[in-house]
């Protein structure tokens, strides 16, 4: 989401009962109008209206989800849930790609930064120890874009040497720290990772075998020192129905003429590549006749179509590039890419060709690289779960930052805010959502692709009674037949039964509830945000009286709180008895952060429940697998019992194209 001019005009009539606030405005957000309202239902909450950029966004490829776009008109929750945490803070590795903090390991192999005579350059250091603590946090913003939550104490590398995040100009806390006139130092921001779909293989193929292997009638032979891009080759390959034979190490051969006129098929120019096919292709093309060395990126082709394709795709995702042609009677052009090493990382992290020797950076020289000024500074008033990680250089690189000792997980999760109390207190709400959707799906370049709402944040969470976002969004939606699909608590969602009704008349609508226990005592101590779970499965009836067949998802299942027979049995019963469609069983699990966050909780709560907690959750985030198992194999019982048979979440029409049911996900529930 880009964030850049986007204060809300003010508006006297809408919402009722809103007056401008002043606290300060998070994610540097200038010129936004923040609002409370004097209601005990938003007593300590502060809405900031904003004017977004834009409102459908793709998933990253490193999400586990099964759904590619997202509308997320509000980020931050009113439901206050207490296991509502999760994000990662992406480190450099050695071989190029990225990892989380939180799973890094005693071992692995990372980039560093060391001083070599009059230059601090990019070197590969071991992790020798890792560890988390808990201290108060503060968020960093920079001028692209990337937030960096970390401790006060922790110190990033800027234009003049190392700062804290806090400090003072004298007394017993002087010490450099940040502040808006700063610039940090690193590589730039990281880009999200392709996903391996069919069209990423298949651009993988057509780049690798028609830029160095020999294809012709009846034949197919493909060789290369890099074991790596071989290994994906055929790994490809078998995914597409076709097992090449393997010689040598270093070659590949169709086994007989029909495999090789079916490995002629996949490697066709298409018509109209799609995104994923271009990221293949690039990854492909780069492995077979790219380099990159001494800071050079180079792809080196003599036919006019591979060098054609290339430059289109790489045009096409905003990098630039030098076609140089030093008249060689073969024709071999190189297409040169520029903009230094952050669009070199930001090639390899998008397409991540197979060969990791390219995609070394180790040697190159720090430079003020993109735009990592400091915007923001702000205390988030409150303490988060810190990692700490020993290198062998004393730092790392995380988010595209050079940075060492104490530093958060990024915040930024599924739920799209700030953990803890920001994320359930402050709420960005994009009051031109209904327009940019209608906008963004008039488009041309708009293919009618599947949309997911409630995924991040709950899009019928209490502040939509005052906004009243999603009556456009649906809208539009319907106009366009576009298909979608929605996950909810919310009961905000009747008010719309008619539009949705409507646009279940021309295209595809899935719907999901999610309801893990019945029991209102521990509804109010776990979801106090949120509609009673009897509330919840009223709007299941109403919703399947109307025609709208709704799934429910059972998440989560708290051990020692509801996941005794007869907890499941009752909540089962609810379930079938409300006409859902479906039951899909989640027991909880605790990611780090969540897992902090969620142990205070208890340890206040259920103290009793505190090592049945440790040694369930003993081994990381999710409990044994032996429990899970155990824990819906007792759903599934019961759903038979009443009744209630597993089948497609929301399937009330079959369109092509519709939106999958939601991703088997706890934290896309709240």
């Amino acid at each position: 989401m880009r964030w850049d001019n986007l204060s809300a005009p003010p508006d006297e009539g809408t919402p009722d009962g809103a007056a401008p606030a002043t606290p300060p405005l998070p994610l540097a957000l200038p010129g936004a109008i923040a609002r409370t309202f004097d209601t005990p239902d938003f007593a300590g909450m502060t809405f900031y209206e904003v004017r977004a950029k834009s409102i459908i966004n793709r998933v990253p490829g490193e999400s586990r989800v099964p759904f590619e776009w997202t509308i997320n008109p509000y980020r931050g929750c009113s439901h206050a849930c207490v296991y509502c945490l999760s994000g990662d803070t992406l480190i450099l590795m050695a071989d190029g790609r990225t990892k989380p903090i939180s799973e890094l390991e005693t071992g692995d192999r990372i980039y560093g930064t060391q001083r070599q005579g009059a230059y601090r350059r990019y070197v590969v250091t071991t992790v020798l120890d890792t560890w988390s603590t808990v201290k108060r946090a503060y968020r960093v913003t920079l001028a692209d874009g990337t937030t960096l939550v970390a401790s006060g104490d922790h110190r990033f590398l800027t234009e003049r040497g190392w700062k804290h995040v806090t400090g003072a100009m004298g007394g017993g806390g002087k010490r450099p720290y940040l502040t808006t006139r700063n610039r940090l130092i690193g590589t730039g921001r990281f880009a999200a990772p392709p996903k391996e779909s069919t069209d990423y293989r298949q651009g993988y193929l057509c780049g690798m075998v028609r830029g160095d292997a020999r294809l012709a009638p009846g034949t197919f032979r493909l060789t290369s020192t890099d074991e790596e891009a071989l290994d994906r080759v055929v790994r490809f390959l078998i995914a597409a129905g076709v097992t090449p034979a393997r010689p040598t190490v270093a070659e590949l051969r169709a086994c007989g003429p029909a495999d090789a006129e079916a490995i002629g098929a996949l490697v066709r120019w298409p018509d109209e590549p799609t995104d994923d096919w271009r990221l293949g292709f690039l990854a492909g093309i780069f492995d077979a006749e790219g380099s990159c060395s001494r800071g050079v990126f180079r792809i080196s082709n003599s036919a006019d179509d591979i060098i054609e394709r290339t430059e289109a795709a790489l045009g096409h995702f905003g990098f630039r590039w030098v076609l140089e042609d030093p008249g060689r009677p073969n024709r071999v052009r190189q297409i040169r890419l520029t903009g230094g090493l952050p669009e070199r990382l930001r090639f390899f992290h998008l397409t991540d060709p197979a060969i990791t020797r390219k995609r070394s950076i180790e040697g190159v020289a720090l430079k003020f690289q993109g735009r990592l000024g400091v915007v923001g500074i702000e205390d988030l008033g409150l303490e988060l779960p810190l990692w700490d990680i020993t290198t062998g250089t004393g730092d790392f690189i995380a988010n595209g930052v050079v940075s060492h000792n104490c530093f958060a997980r990024n915040t930024h999760t599924y739920l799209d805010l700030d953990a803890g109390a920001d994320f359930d207190r402050k709420v960005i709400v994009k009051v031109n959502a209904g327009e940019l959707v209608r906008r963004e799906l008039s488009a041309p370049r708009w293919r009618g692709a599947p949309v997911a709402m409630g995924t991040n944040v709950d899009c019928y969470q209490r502040a939509e009674g005052r906004y009243r976002l999603m009556p456009p969004i649906l809208a539009a939606l319907r106009d366009f037949a576009n298909p979608f699909s929605i996950l909810t608590k919310g009961t905000l969602i009747l008010r719309d039964l008619p539009l949705l009704r409507q646009a279940a008349e021309v295209t595809r609508v899935g719907l999901s509830y999610s309801v893990g226990f019945v029991d209102e005592t521990l509804w109010r101590a776990v979801e106090p945000g949120t509609p009673s779970p009897r509330r919840r499965l009223d709007a299941v009836r109403r919703l399947t009286d109307a025609g709208l067949p709704v799934g429910v998802l059972m998440a989560p299942v708290l051990p020692g709180l509801s996941d005794d027979d007869e907890s499941i049995d009752a909540t089962v019963a609810a379930i079938a008895a409300a006409g859902a469609t479906s039951v899909t069983a989640l027991p909880l699990h605790l990611r780090p952060g969540a897992r902090e966050w969620y142990a205070h909780w208890l340890a206040r709560e259920f103290p009793h429940l505190v090592p049945r907690y440790r040694q369930l959750y003993a081994s990381g985030a999710y409990a044994p697998q032996a429990y899970q198992r155990e824990v819906t194999a007792r759903v599934r019982m019961a759903a038979r019992r009443h009744g209630l048979h597993r089948g497609e979440v929301g399937d009330n029409r079959r369109v092509a194209g519709a939106p999958p049911p939601p991703a088997a996900e706890q934290l896309s529930l709240l």
